[in-house]
């Protein structure tokens, strides 16, 4: 588990949005928990030309398959999210 390098208290304004001081990324990935906990991950965003001809056509192929019907069954998440609660 990552180090804590600072640790201050913050509060909702008007628009109930929090500041974040000196943040490193422009994008995170936000986990709100059942406890009320909000976890922050930042995210770096890629420009649709930095993607591999062979990764958007992967993508392409899959959405063919999805549109004709040709998918797997969902997925259960449930236990996963009980992991990381």
């Amino acid at each position: 588990m990552a180090q804590v390098s600072k640790e201050y208290d913050a509060r909702l304004d008007s628009k109930k949005r929090i500041t974040l001081r000196g943040a490193k990324s422009m994008y995170y990935r936000v986990h709100e928990k059942k406890d009320g906990t909000i976890e922050l991950s930042p995210r770096v965003l890629v420009h649709p030309d930095d993607i591999s001809q062979n990764t958007l056509s992967m993508v392409d192929r899959s959405v063919e398959q999805l549109k004709k019907g040709n998918a797997s069954r969902p997925v259960d998440m449930k236990e996963l999210n009980e992991l990381l609660d």
